[in-house]
Formats: structure tokens, C-alpha cells, sequence
């Protein structure tokens, strides 16, 4: 028999990028009294894992609980960055309702749409939070008005439109039901999920049946599975069928038994329906598996995730500096095969297949930022590899054989004296303009542009906005191939030979470009130690030594014309990449490099190229 659970909320907190979606969380859980009151937590708390830290972004969907009234709220709060969506879309089938929060400054964005469809299609009831309400220059009546009518453009149901709307600022945790009446506390957002959003619908007398949407790992607990258990009891010790989403059947044990208490996975003996739990003892167990009564014969249907727009091609180092950084053993093609084989099974929105040789491997994602993230994640854990450039993803037309691109749709803010700098930039890159407004100085654009457009963009735009430009952008869709677009304006300055840079050659390096390198820094034939002012690229001699004279002179190395040399960031090294060039990445550096390292076989295979183009 079908009932409700009234003693259990289960919610996500979706939004774009940097609303406030974390922070939120931390003071839920604060005055949830998770911590006691003189405990030193820092902030975003959830964002446990260190690349999340520094880049202020949440990557990975976590999963906590609070207890409000007797009632828990099972809390999983997501990635607002469109490149991580695929995180987003698994974990939203786990719950009943979502916390849509909008920061009452920018109002809805590119992701906010992102998010806002995908809970819509899965009918979940929405509560609009309008975030940082003492922000100066909040705009209340319009945010709220223009997120209704993005409902009503994302084709909401007339109960979905008639959305709750709870006003906060996240950072001192803080919320009302109008702006102007804040209590606080958080206590106006606890009631209004409590009495909005529906406890789960569950049978518990049907067999147990779960799909498994996140996976993580313990050291000694083995591969751990989160799901929602949807129906029936689940049982420390029981066994259990496993089914797959291709259809291949197993059967395995529950080892452990998890729920999610506060920020602790507390162990427990059993889970009734319409929980979120987690488990081990099903080592192979992955992303859309179902779990569930040993005599279940048909799986639920797989979580559908969009499909990747760019890809990388990983391939083991071949660079004369290879294996002198990373792990031992760790460089090899089967070991670096078998990590990236292994990230698809927790990172949906990820494919993975071989290459055209056996050390290579194509990886495809969401965008710039969802690989960076792999590479970077990969590279602190000790493996060493070359990366090439990213490039778009090509479909064929079924019905026209057309050849389609993927197309984004971009977000622009910038300030008003800038706005003809911007357009210049985006009708270079044919981009199509769809919106222009200007408020209080600040200019709003909106643009579809082809993707290849954007890759290794984001720097450039920086520059010319000095900084003082934001800009978003989220997949669009498939349009035909427009044309081609700008490459990179200047070349590489690559070094000459193998040694160690001094100061009297990176001195006379520099008058022809800016330089990635210092002196004392081991350089070899091939690798890329600057940017050419000009567009071709030209080897220099980063390891000359000055020459000896007669005259008798104080041993020292001229170096006070030495202007310090640019410090890429792995964003940086990836936008800047050539066709013709690779990212060597190790634990403890990141070097860019020719395909070929050779100066004379890559300037014949120069002459070549220009000969069968001529021909």
C-alpha cells in the first residue's frame, strides 16, 4: 500500500554558480545544532575536498541530514557549475522537492535555468530562496518577477508556478518571509520546507528496489553506493540482486548500512523506505544499478544525463622528463587506462575510450572545467600524462547529414564603458546577440555562441575586461558548423636545446615575447618557454651561457633586466595550448610542449603541411 512518510524531507539545494547554495547549508547545520556552539568550523563546510577550497566552487554532490522538529530533512547539496550538471542531475532523482536559490542581485542565470528544467521535468515541488538580501544594490521585486517568469517559460504547471518564496542571507543565516521582516534564524526556511515540500511515497510492503547515484569509497569499508531506497526494508546482512543498466544480473551481500545523520554516515541495522542510505559489500557496484529483493527481476529505468561537448586526448608522457615526478609504476598505459575507466563509473557525465594508439585514450566531458577538474584531481594523486587541446564534439544531422556544432548559450555582465569591447569580442567569435540591457552601469548581454569559440577564450576575455567582466555560459543546443573562429593570436617561444635556463639567455629570450620560465628551471629541446609576440613560433636558446673574456670581472650573471616570468595555472596551460602542442602534467609540474620535440623535424614537418595546402 502506497503512504506518505510524514517524519522525513528529502530536499537538494540547486542554484548557479556562487548564489550561496553552501554557505546556506553551513547555517542550516549550524542552527540545526549540529556543532556545538563553541566549535570552530570554518566555513562551507561540505566542501570537504581541497580543490573545492581553493576554487570556491562545489564540485561533487554531498549528502547530509538535519533534525528540525522531530522531522529529518535529508539535505544534498549540488555542484552550480554547468560542467558539473551531470552531478546535479543524479542526485535530484533522490529527492521530493528542491531549495532554488537566487542571489537578489544577479537574479536567475544561465545555470539557474539549468537546474531549475531539470527539477521541473522531474515534478518536484520548488521553493524560491532569494539569497543575499543585503547586498546594495538587490533588486527584490525584479528577481522575483523575473524567476517567475523563467517558471513560466521552462513550461511550469499552474501548482509549480505558485511557488513559496523565502528571503535570506545565507552567511549570517539568516531568513524571512519578506526582506524586511527577517528573524534572525533560519526558522522561517525549516517551516516552509516542513510544510511545502512532500514527505516520500513509499510502499513498504513491496520488495526493496533502489538505483544507486552516487558511489564513493572507504579504505576499509570497500566502494560505498547512496541511493534512495524507494520501496520495502533494506537489511544489514541481506542479500540482494544487483542489475545493470545494460541488463547483466548478480547477486551480493550488505555488508553495511548507512544513513546520513548531520555530517556522519551513522551505521545502522536497517532502512525503511523513503530514506536516503549508503552501503558497501557489492564491490563492482555502479552509477544507475539497481539494488534490491533477491528474486527482483527488472532494473529501474538508468538516470539520462546529457551528452559531453568537448573532449582531451590523456596519453602517457613521452616527454625526456618522464617518470621523473610522478609515482613509480604510476606512468604506465595500463595503469593511467585503468584510472580513467574508473572515473566514469562515478563521474556520469565522463566517456572514456581508446585511442588511435595503445597509450592514448580520448576523454570526453562537460566542458573546459569538468576535465581541468579530472587532470588536476589525477595529478594530485601522483600520476603523470600529457593532455592535448580540448575541441567540440561533432554530430551529423540523421536527416540531413549536415555536420552540427554545439552551441552555448552565454551571460555577460560588464561594466557599461566596457559593453563595445564585449561585442567586438563576440561577433569575432560569431556570436549571435539575444539580449542587451544596461542598469546602474552595469551592462547585461546574453549570446549564442559556438562552443570552439569559447575554448581558451575565458583568459583573453579577462584581460580585456580588466578583470571587472563575469561571464556564464551553459550548453544551448546543436546548430550547423557557422564558420571558422580566431585561434590563438601569438605563437610559442620554444627552447632550443636541452640544459638549465640562465638569466644571460632568458635576458635575450624575452625581447621576443613574454616568458613561462626563470632561470635555474631545467628546460628540453622542444618545450614551450614563452609567448611569442608574434603569431608564428620561434625556437630560442633559454640555456645560453654568457661567454668568457680576458677581462678579469666578478663572477655574477647579468640578470637585472629580467622581468619575472608568468605563472600558468592548469586553466591557463589548457586554454593556452596549439594544436600542435601538449600539456605534460606531473605531480610538481605542468610544462607545455611540441607533439614534436625536435626543432628540425617539426620545421620540416612545417614544409610539409604548406606543401600539400599549396598543392
Amino acid at each position: 500500500m502506497i503512504e506518505t512518510r510524514s517524519d522525513i524531507r528529502n530536499i537538494a539545494i540547486i542554484a548557479h554558480v556562487d548564489h550561496g547554495k553552501t554557505t546556506l547549508v553551513d547555517g542550516m547545520l549550524k542552527q540545526s545544532k549540529v556543532f556545538r556552539d563553541s566549535a570552530n568550523v570554518g566555513e562551507r563546510i561540505l566542501d570537504s575536498n581541497a580543490l573545492e577550497r581553493e576554487r570556491g566552487i562545489t564540485i561533487l554532490a554531498k549528502n547530509t541530514a538535519v533534525t528540525w522538529g522531530g522531522i529529518k530533512i535529508n539535505i544534498v547539496d549540488t555542484p552550480g557549475h554547468a560542467d558539473f550538471g551531470g552531478e546535479v542531475e543524479r542526485v535530484l532523482n533522490m529527492v521530493d522537492g528542491a531549495l532554488l536559490l537566487i542571489d537578489a542581485v544577479e537574479g536567475p542565470m544561465p545555470q539557474t535555468r539549468f537546474v531549475l528544467r531539470k527539477a521541473l521535468a522531474l515534478n518536484l515541488r520548488v521553493i524560491v530562496v532569494i539569497n543575499k538580501v543585503d547586498r546594495a544594490a538587490s533588486r527584490l521585486d525584479e528577481v522575483l518577477n523575473e524567476t517567475f517568469d523563467l517558471f513560466i517559460e521552462l513550461g511550469a504547471t499552474d501548482a509549480q508556478a505558485e511557488f513559496p518564496v523565502v528571503y535570506a542571507i545565507g552567511l549570517t543565516g539568516n531568513a524571512g518571509y519578506a526582506a524586511e521582516t527577517l528573524t534572525g534564524d533560519l526558522t522561517p526556511l525549516f517551516e516552509t520546507i516542513i510544510k511545502e515540500i512532500p514527505g516520500p511515497s513509499v510502499d513498504h510492503d513491496a520488495p526493496a528496489k533502489m538505483l544507486v547515484t552516487t558511489l564513493d569509497y572507504d579504505n576499509y569499508k570497500g566502494q560505498i553506493g547512496v541511493a534512495r531506497l524507494l520501496s520495502g526494508t533494506i537489511r544489514k546482512g541481506m542479500n540482494v540482486a544487483r542489475i545493470t543498466p545494460q541488463g547483466e544480473r548478480s547477486v551480493g551481500k550488505i555488508e553495511y548500512l548507512f544513513t546520513h545523520h548531520n555530517l556522519a554516515r551513522q551505521e545502522v541495522d536497517e532502512v525503511t523506505a523513503g530514506d536516503i542510505l549508503a552501503f558497501s559489500g557489492i564491490d563492482d557496484v555502479g552509477i544507475s544499478d539497481t539494488i534490491g529483493d533477491i528474486g527482483m527481476e527488472e532494473g529501474l529505468p538508468p538516470i539520462s544525463v546529457e551528452e559531453p561537448t568537448v573532449r582531451m586526448t590523456f596519453g602517457v608522457n613521452t616527454s625526456p622528463f618522464a617518470g621523473r615526478e610522478g609515482k613509480s609504476g604510476w606512468g604506465t598505459s595500463r595503469r593511467l587506462r585503468q584510472r580513467l575507466f574508473d572515473e566514469t563509473r562515478v563521474n556520469v557525465a565522463l566517456r572514456v575510450a581508446d585511442g588511435d594508439s595503445p597509450d592514448r585514450f580520448v576523454v570526453s566531458g562537460r566542458g573546459e572545467l569538468h576535465l581541468g577538474i579530472l587532470i588536476e584531481t589525477m595529478r594530485r594523486e601522483g600520476y603523470e600524462f600529457d593532455v592535448s587541446r580540448p575541441e567540440v564534439i561533432f554530430h551529423e544531422d540523421p536527416d540531413t547529414g549536415e555536420t552540427m556544432e554545439p552551441i552555448e548559450e552565454v551571460h555577460v555582465d560588464v561594466v557599461e564603458s566596457l559593453a563595445g569591447t564585449v561585442v567586438e569580442l563576440m561577433g569575432a567569435r560569431r556570436g549571435q546577440m539575444i539580449d542587451m540591457v544596461t542598469e546602474n552601469g552595469t551592462t547585461f548581454l546574453k549570446y549564442l555562441v559556438p562552443t570552439r569559440a569559447l575554448l581558451g577564450f575565458r583568459s583573453q576575455f579577462m584581460r580585456s575586461t580588466s578583470g571587472m567582466g563575469q561571464m556564464h555560459s551553459i550548453f544551448h543546443g546543436y546548430e550547423p558548423v557557422s564558420g571558422p573562429v580566431p585561434n590563438r593570436q601569438f605563437g610559442s617561444l620554444v627552447a632550443w636545446e636541452d640544459g638549465m635556463a640562465t638569466s644571460y639567455g632568458l635576458t635575450n629570450a624575452q625581447e621576443r615575447g613574454s616568458l613561462f620560465i626563470g632561470p635555474g628551471v631545467d628546460v628540453y629541446e622542444g618545450m614551450v618557454v614563452g609567448e611569442h609576440i608574434r603569431a608564428e613560433d620561434l625556437a630560442v636558446n633559454v640555456a645560453k651561457m654568457k661567454h668568457l673574456t680576458n677581462h678579469r670581472a666578478k663572477p655574477t650573471e647579468k640578470d637585472f633586466g629580467l622581468t619575472p616570468p608568468r605563472n600558468l595555472s592548469l586553466d591557463d596551460c589548457i586554454e593556452f595550448l596549439a594544436e600542435d602542442e601538449l600539456l605534460e602534467v606531473t605531480p610538481q609540474s605542468l610544462r607545455i610542449r611540441k607533439r614534436i620535440l625536435s626543432n628540425d623535424l617539426r620545421q620540416k614537418e612545417v614544409k610539409r603541411r604548406e606543401t600539400m595546402i599549396a598543392g
